[in-house]
């Protein structure tokens, strides 16, 4: 009976500003009662939520919830989403609001509308959409966020995933990541699986190609994360060792001053604890040695052609060494007899000389290390040499706790070292810890008697390899990746992640 009246409350939306500003209120405050005009007044209310006014504007979006009844929540939730782009900070804050609260009345519904506009969207929506989805999933309470509609969340994210680019792909895993449902085994293995899928580990790996490579890493850091001993990393070991390893030297980077080739031991020495069986392990294990074999220089007076019988030393690089020593200890370990069965006597003989060699600089910085770290404590630790000092002497003690597992006949691979750059609670903990591990039989206080070797160049700290970041690898770089590419990461006409590092 008052259907003329409303009528005349959405007719409002084409008077002046104060007719504007009391349609904003009553179109939804008498909503219900006219469900035959409710695609009018629908209407009527966007146009209020595009006027010119931002007060308006911000009056409107704020009521918007009122109207996300029945059918019509997923029409709401399409229209807020495609609101997120709006460059005004409170304006953007209330649509967020908006569609927080339509989201406690039906999750699915809202999460229709929010996929739609990432599937259909403006480039923008799109970016704004994800964003929202990453940073406000996890805020819900566990009554919204129910089994049925973490799998639906699931369910449309697999769709999205078969067209993005590098950063938004990182922001799906950490969605998915972050679903309940998918904390269990399965649920990770599935995290897994869908990680393989983007790398694509059956193409063919072009290290000359930089996007290639980037892609691979990407993909790579986001499923370290996810391995356990129940969730193994067999099938990303298997591709880095015979695709990755044997081109190393050629890899190359979009990223300027990222040193690429330890990047990727740093990621294969994380992926080796949890491998599981492996179909061909004996060719793999022998991969990993070759390429270890290239880091473990013989002693200068054993070189064949004499070429460094001189003064100069062999650079010994040690940050690498650590990867490729903890990742072939690791694998040995599956093959134990690999170094006295699978090798001939005099490769065997080989090794040893030059594991021998290492071992013998090894002490010497080691030393002096120590000695340059011998009575720091707390501030003093945190400058940015002594920081990098500390990795070092975390480093070498790994290095050589292994190096004595190998030298053990026959080889042990019983000890148990943790990767230099896992992340340690406190600076000076860690140097304490490093000082307690290592197991070269001399005491450091005895140390400052000072070696006689210390005059070779080697031994100091070998410029470029301990980068002053080693400490603080992160899995949360994103981005990286070009547009246009094809399945998977960004053929989506322009859309490109850029390259946010």
């Amino acid at each position: 009976q008052h259907k003329d009246a409303y009528q005349a409350i959405l007719d409002g939306v084409k008077g002046g500003a104060k007719e504007k500003r009391l349609a904003a209120q009553f179109i939804p405050k008498f909503f219900k009662h006219f469900p035959e005009l409710a695609d009018s007044a629908i209407n009527a209310q966007l146009d209020l939520c595009e006027d010119e006014d931002v007060s308006i504007r911000r009056q409107a979006i704020k009521e918007l919830p009122q109207f996300a009844t029945g059918d019509n929540l997923p029409r709401v939730a399409d229209i807020l989403t495609q609101l997120l782009q709006s460059d005004d900070s409170a304006e953007f804050n209330l649509v967020n609001n908006a569609l927080l609260s339509i989201f406690k009345m039906d999750a699915k519904g809202t999460l229709g509308g929010l996929f739609s506009q990432i599937l259909q969207g403006e480039d923008i929506v799109r970016e704004r959409a994800i964003k929202f989805l990453s940073t406000k999933l996890k805020t819900l309470p566990e009554e919204v966020m129910t089994k049925e509609v973490e799998e639906f969340i699931l369910t449309e994210s697999k769709k999205v995933l078969e067209d993005v680019t590098g950063e938004e792909f990182v922001l799906f895993m950490k969605i998915l990541s972050g679903l309940k449902s998918l904390q269990t085994v399965s649920g990770r293995q599935q995290l897994v699986e869908l990680v393989a899928e983007q790398a694509d580990l059956e193409q063919t790996f072009n290290p000359s190609d930089p996007d290639c490579v980037d892609r691979l890493l990407q993909c790579t850091r986001q499923a370290v994360p996810l391995f356990s001993k129940n969730v193994h990393s067999t099938k990303f070991v298997t591709y880095f060792c015979e695709h990755v390893l044997p081109n190393l030297s050629s890899l190359t980077t979009p990223v300027e001053g990222l040193d690429i080739q330890l990047e990727v031991l740093k990621l294969l020495a994380e992926m080796s604890s949890f491998c599981g069986d492996m179909e061909k392990l004996e060719s793999n294990l022998k991969k990993l040695f070759d390429k270890l074999l290239e880091y473990m220089p013989l002693p200068p007076e054993e070189a064949e052609n004499g070429e460094n019988a001189g003064n100069e030393e062999p650079k010994l690089q040690f940050s690498y060494v650590e990867c490729l020593l903890y990742s072939f200890h690791q694998l040995g370990r599956k093959l134990p007899d690999f170094l006295t069965a699978k090798l001939n006597a005099e490769k065997l003989k080989d090794f040893k000389i030059r594991l021998q060699y290492f071992a013998r600089g090894l002490q010497v910085y080691i030393r002096q290390l120590r000695l340059a770290l011998q009575g720091k404590t707390g501030e003093a630790l945190k400058t940015e040499e002594n920081k990098i000092k500390v990795v070092a002497l975390k480093i070498t003690n790994n290095i050589n706790v292994l190096i004595k597992d190998l030298f053990h006949i026959p080889p042990s691979y019983k000890s148990t070292v943790t990767l230099s750059w896992k992340p340690v609670q406190k600076a000076d903990a860690s140097q304490k810890r490093a000082s307690e591990d290592t197991t070269s039989g001399s005491p450091p206080k005895k140390a400052s008697a000072g070696p006689k070797r210390d005059a070779r160049q080697i031994y100091n700290p070998p410029s470029g390899k301990y980068s002053s970041n080693l400490g603080s690898f992160s899995y949360e770089q994103r981005g990286g990746f070009r547009g246009g590419r094809g399945r998977g990461w960004g053929g989506r006409g322009n859309r490109s992640g850029g390259r946010i590092y």
